[in-house]
């Protein structure tokens, strides 16, 4: 006895061909959004990085008259006096740019340094003008958002 082809259970080649296209297309569709999302959240993790360490050096020049952390011009004095204002003993790495770590560039003046941001990208992560207390990203790179450069978080 045979079973005609009627009474067979499964799927054909055809159906089970079309079921992966289904969710390829749905794959194509889903992947940029996720994607982007994991940008967005990176961003805004950087923004609120760069508040917690302004926030810090405003702390500091209120609590010692003025003076601005790191007026030495050394990044080592400049983290060190911002120990007691930020949680942990490592000062915060920067999760975008080319060097994606702690390293800051000491930049003396007080005129606007943004034509110099983005020089040191390869080696130091933010740049700090310690005559004015102004912190910023070390990168010239745009955002998610497409529109905002990351030294203007």
């Amino acid at each position: 006895m045979h079973k005609s082809l009627g009474n067979r259970r499964g799927f054909s080649l055809i159906e089970l061909v079309i079921v992966v296209m289904i969710l390829g297309v749905l794959g194509a569709i889903a992947a940029p959004k996720l994607l982007g999302t994991s940008q967005r959240a990176t961003d805004n993790g950087l923004r609120q990085t760069v508040s917690v360490i302004r926030t810090a050096i405003d702390s500091f020049a209120a609590e010692h008259g003025e003076d601005l952390p790191g007026a030495d011009g050394q990044e080592t004095t400049f983290k060190s006096d911002l120990t007691a204002y930020l949680r942990g003993t490592e000062f915060p790495t920067c999760p975008i740019g080319a060097a994606k770590n702690n390293q800051v560039r000491m930049a003396a003046g007080t005129g606007s340094i943004v034509p110099g941001i983005g020089a040191t990208e390869a080696t130091q992560s933010w740049v700090y003008q310690y005559e004015v207390g102004d912190f910023y990203v070390n990168s010239n790179a745009v955002s998610e958002d497409g529109a905002t450069v990351y030294h203007e978080f």
